[in-house]
């Protein structure tokens, strides 16, 4: 959420923004209701000092009809106050909310664009291979394999579930091995976090718990949620709650199981392990002073590119145009993934990680002591270390061998145990 006072000082500037972003929000309602509620704040204080003013001469020697007309004078301004406060109260509750559909404003440097396609690549990494023979896609390939079984995880759980089978089981837990192991030799202070998170917190980090165009489950009557990423969990972690700016940067990585209503996300695009209604993946949060939040942005992004370097996989890096943003990021990169079977050979996203500024620390109220004695917003940052389901989808495919087994990366090897999926041997 963006500085009250921010928005009103620089109304044109957060209309291009909302503009820029290509989302719907009403920056003057938001000036409007502040410029009410500094009124009534003004009104109230100016009927303090009345009312201190009035208990100070009812301590005073008086006579009976001076008395009675100053005990009037106290009615009065008690039933102001009420009306004040009432009508103060009020106007928060509507300045909050029009004020939560404002989106953070974005970095200098960010493209300005609509769509996805306008994102723009500010780096490559690997040459994606050369198949001298047909490639399959990872649905294909896993089914084969005995890898998967989506049909069943249709029947038992509805479309987009499916059973992880056999080598990929060892696979998984092979990835979220490696990426704790990376995160913690970076020094980050690893968690398994709740599958579950109150709406309030869902909130604070941007997401929206309920509705139609909401991505997350709610749990009905409880008012809380399934998690869609640790980001919610990690970042709800420190809620309320003023953090010792000696021990900043705070550096998180997460393991959870992610849900996802991924409503209207259909196409070949969201085929297989790519969109699906639940996986796991290891999240990177990082709470810092704004001073260190640019540097440690990149921080995020190198270890992402470690990560996916390290597993033998093409991909680029992308800085994400204003209109692919979300609401809460200041600037946000994704690494894509040479696919294969996507489309004859693309890439597709695999990892992002987002700048947020102080958007969500004034959401969630996160705060710190700064230097000058003055509580001051956070900064928070986030980052996909390993998102499991896209980086097997993206092993699958590009390790693939003619004769349909699957070779292991080399450095998930000690975590799996073998360096090979081969075709099972039919009975």
């Amino acid at each position: 959420m963006l500085d009250y006072k921010f928005i009103k000082d620089n109304l044109a500037a957060v209309k291009e923004n909302i503009k820029n972003r290509n989302m719907t929000a009403d920056a003057d309602i938001v000036v409007e209701l502040y410029d009410k509620r500094t009124a009534l704040v003004t009104k109230q204080q100016e009927l303090q000092t009345k009312r201190n003013e009035n208990a100070k001469s009812m301590k005073q020697k008086l006579d009976d009809a001076k008395r009675a007309e100053l005990i009037e004078a106290g009615k009065k301004i008690k039933e102001e106050v009420a009306k004040v406060d009432a009508e103060l109260a009020e106007i928060e509750v509507k300045l909050e909310e029009a004020a939560r559909q404002i989106p953070n404003m974005i970095h200098p440097d960010a493209p300005i664009g609509k769509l996805d396609t306008e994102n723009l690549e500010v780096k490559k990494v690997g040459t994606p291979r050369k198949f001298d023979f047909e490639p399959k896609d990872h649905v294909q390939i896993a089914e084969e394999l005995d890898l998967l079984d989506f049909d069943r995880g249709t029947k038992v759980s509805g479309p987009k579930f499916y059973y992880l089978k056999n080598e990929a089981v060892f696979l998984e837990q092979a990835l979220i091995q490696y990426a704790l192991n990376t995160l913690r030799k970076h020094g980050f202070e690893l968690f398994i976090t709740p599958d579950v998170a109150r709406e309030e917190v869902l909130k604070g980090i941007g997401f929206n718990p309920r509705g139609n165009e909401s991505n997350v489950y709610a749990i009905e009557e409880e008012g809380t949620c399934l998690v869609a990423t640790a980001e919610i969990t990690l970042g709800g972690y420190h809620s309320g709650e003023i953090l010792d700016k000696a021990k900043l940067p705070l550096l998180y990585g997460g393991l959870s199981h992610c849900f996802r209503r991924e409503a209207g996300a259909a196409g070949q695009f969201s085929k297989g392990l790519y969109r699906v209604h639940q996986f796991d993946k290891v999240e990177m949060f990082v709470y810092s002073t704004p001073e260190q939040s640019d540097e440690l942005h990149h921080k995020l992004r190198e270890i992402e590119e470690e990560i996916f370097s390290g597993l033998g996989l093409p991909f680029h890096v992308v800085d994400t145009c204003s209109g692919d943003l979300g609401a809460p990021a200041y600037r946000k990169w994704d690494l894509e993934a040479w696919m294969p079977g996507r489309n004859g050979g693309e890439y597709g996203e695999v990892t992002s990680t987002s700048n947020c500024t102080d958007y969500q620390a004034r959401r969630l109220n996160i705060k710190y002591k700064d230097d000058d004695g003055k509580n001051k917003y956070v900064h928070t940052l986030n980052g996909t270390a390993i998102a499991v389901g896209r980086a097997m989808l993206a092993i699958l495919e590009n390790y693939q061998n003619e004769d349909g087994s699957v070779t292991i990366p080399p450095v998930l090897v000690p975590f799996c145990g073998f360096d090979k999926i081969c075709p099972k041997t039919k009975k």
